[in-house]
């Protein structure tokens, strides 16, 4: 073969299956000028295989290699066989893209042929995906590692430092946004199956981004009077609305301005206790409770004076599909209450 200067093209076919990312076409490059692979392997060389492809008499497939660094991405062993034979250059094939995106491009390689990776180095090699490719689905990760969704899926849990996926959802291996939920889209799905214009399985899919089996799995649970969201996912909003509120709290807690200045008054509401025993003393006054207003208002406040981890748990026990329209009710409730606040307090002056 004659040799070609470095980074010459070669009439060469690639004997790689195909890849996600394009690769060139096969150069000839001198082996001085390469960096050594950022490997997703603990053992970046295994003796045994280097000496079963060093006396191999088959023509070795090109390395392929990160253009912008010029480090190995996949080929290690086929770099230090071509060394033992005494070459100065090897046949390659150049891989453009972010760094990261070379190593997922490696641990894919690595997973699909050659020498395969271990358990544990599979597994490390997701969660370094993770951290970078965090928007990716667990099935797509679970692809490239050799893992199952499942296990991508634990390890997204307990990884620090993970991307986190956009509000819209992540990237699916098809290309396509999926949401990190179906519960929103299975309760628009219900309420297009109750709509009798009858839209059809298929159409109610495209429009919520459900899958057909999804909507079919939606009007079966509706047909037995159940929640059309499973309850693993109803716990799972739920949790994410307490933390979402405690978060909320937490900033207005940061927001709240700094000590008043002296002659200013600022409200701060008081304890349970004092709360008890004030409506306690109401009920004891009576001009309030002599008079059809009094009795009434008294009444009304006999429902709000339920202890702080009773409003919790019935908060917990909302229906997840009612749950908006319950939280709708409450602050519009809660505006009625505060200007009615406004209204005696502006009495009493």
């Amino acid at each position: 073969m004659t040799t070609a200067r470095a980074g010459s093209p070669v009439n060469h076919e690639s004997q790689e299956p195909s890849r996600p990312q394009r690769l060139t076409s096969v150069h000839l490059v001198p082996i001085s000028a390469l960096q050594p692979a950022d490997s997703p392997r603990a053992l970046t060389e295994h003796a045994e295989h280097l000496r079963a492809l060093a006396v191999s008499e088959n023509r070795l497939p090109p390395i392929v290699v990160h253009r912008p660094s010029m480090r190995v991405v996949d080929g290690m062993h086929r770099l230090r066989a071509a060394l033992l034979r005494g070459r100065t250059e090897i046949e390659v094939q150049f891989l453009d893209g972010s760094a990261e995106d070379a190593f997922v491009y490696a641990v894919q390689s690595n997973t699909r042929h050659g020498l395969p990776l271990t358990l544990s180095e599979r597994t490390a090699a997701a969660v370094r995906i993770l951290q970078t490719h965090g928007h990716w689905a667990d099935r797509a990760i679970a692809s490239v590692a050799g893992l199952s969704a499942h296990t991508v899926a634990a390890l997204r849990r307990g990884v620090p430092g993970a991307v986190q996926a956009p509000a819209e959802g992540r990237l699916g291996r098809d290309g396509k946004v999926r949401p990190l939920s179906t519960a929103q889209g299975r309760r628009e799905a219900q309420r297009l199956l109750a709509d009798p214009a009858r839209v059809s399985l298929r159409e109610i899919a495209k429009r919520t981004g459900l899958s057909p089996a999804t909507v079919r799995d939606v009007r079966q649970r509706m047909q037995r009077g159940e929640d059309p969201v499973p309850e693993r996912q109803r716990v799972g909003e739920r949790k994410q609305r307490q933390q979402q509120h405690q978060k909320q709290q937490q900033q207005q807690q940061q927001q709240r301005p700094a000590a008043p200045k002296r002659g200013h008054v600022r409200l701060v509401p008081p304890p349970e206790r004092e709360l008890t025993v004030a409506y306690q003393k109401l009920c004891q006054d009576p001009t309030l409770r002599h008079s059809e207003t009094g009795r009434t208002l008294l009444r009304l406040l006999s429902a709000l004076t339920l202890p702080a981890g009773e409003w919790r748990t019935m908060a917990e026990g909302v229906p997840a599909h009612r749950a908006e329209t319950v939280a709708e009710l409450a602050t519009e409730y809660a505006r009625f209450w505060r200007e009615f606040a406004d209204l005696a307090r502006a009495n009493a002056i």
